[in-house]
């Protein structure tokens, strides 16, 4: 397991080589800059912010002194004058030094920001956002799914797939919406837009978490139903164990391989914001400053949520590899 593990970190980081030479090449490759606008800027002004953020450099250098900078360390003293240019999200003092990592770069738009003071602004707002649409999704899903497959075609069986075939269905752009006038507008029991109490909370992360549910529970219940015929099951009834037993014990565990899979990207997606809950909803998270980005060519913004984004889901889906092997002992790695 620990050289597979091993051997699985070497291929991320070559994946997220290729992910960060990739988006780097084709936002310089879009038409337009990070400083035009509709009223140009005189020819003057361009050229020394260009010289500033060292946009004037051959790509090969600047992709070079970008990933340097993320991913070298640098040790300065205490006292240095704070720079957006500088700026790192790791600093660690040890005696009269400080060790500073993780310079994501300046962001373009906002003149006064780095893509650091963004990340730890909005992406926490982001993150509890998509685990609490997780927990929603895992709640609903798993629970109808198990009922669907050991209540196949019967009341429960449809109900519960109406209501995953509802929640893929009905985007968030539509339900979330409708959860505002039911629930905020005409009920008053939810606040309509904002983050930070309990309240403001419930609603984004069931109109987030309802379509994911859906996924999970079709995908339990398909999983199940498969497992339950297997003849190991019916070994285990044979032997006189309680239909619980069977299912939990035996059954379940199985048939979660599927519905894991999909976690490691699902976890990813949420937890690195999503651009239209968090519109509908007035949450200030990163999905806002992601799209924006793009629009504006704030190239440091567009690198550094896209590797987070990839770092996100590169390491969902080496622990749901991981996974796999509690959840079947048949399957091994070397």
């Amino acid at each position: 397991m620990g050289r597979y593990i091993v051997r699985r970190f070497l291929w991320m980081l070559l994946v997220l080589f290729f992910v960060s030479l990739i988006t780097f090449s084709l936002q310089h490759a879009v038409p337009g800059g990070p400083f035009d606008r509709e009223k140009r800027l005189p020819p003057e002004i361009i050229a020394n912010l260009e010289n500033k953020y060292r946009l004037n450099d051959p790509l090969p250098k600047q992709y070079v002194d970008y990933m340097a900078d993320i991913l070298i360390p640098r040790i300065t003293t205490k006292n240095e004058v704070p720079s957006l240019l500088t700026d790192a999200m790791i600093k660690i003092d040890i005696g009269d030094v400080r060790l500073k990592w993780m310079n994501w770069g300046p962001s373009y738009a906002s003149r006064s920001r780095t893509v650091n003071d963004i990340f730890k602004a909005q992406l926490p707002v982001s993150a509890q956002l998509g685990l609490l649409a997780m927990l929603v999704a895992l709640l609903i899903g798993i629970p109808m799914g198990i009922l669907a497959a050991l209540r196949q075609n019967t009341v429960l069986d449809y109900l519960g797939m109406s209501v995953a075939i509802f929640g893929v269905s009905v985007p968030v752009i539509v339900l979330g919406p409708i959860l505002i006038w039911i629930f905020a507008v005409t009920l008053g029991w939810f606040p309509a837009t904002g983050w930070g109490t309990a309240k403001q909370a419930v609603m984004p992360a069931v109109a987030l978490g309802l379509a994911s549910s859906a996924l999970i529970a079709r995908l339990t219940r398909a999983s199940l139903l498969q497992v339950i015929r297997e003849d190991y099951i019916r070994t285990a009834r044979a032997k006189g164990l309680a239909e619980r037993m069977v299912i939990i014990g035996h059954a379940l565990k199985n048939s979660m391989i599927p519905v894991v899979t999909i976690l490691g990207p699902m976890f990813a997606a949420l937890t690195t914001g999503t651009f239209i809950t968090e519109q509908i909803f007035g949450i200030p998270g990163m999905g806002k400053h992601f799209i924006t980005s793009i629009g504006n060519r704030d190239y440091p913004v567009i690198m550094g949520t896209t590797l987070l984004y990839s770092i996100f889901l590169v390491a969902a889906n080496l622990v749901v590899d991981i996974t796999y092997a509690w959840l079947d002992p048949r399957i091994r790695y070397s």
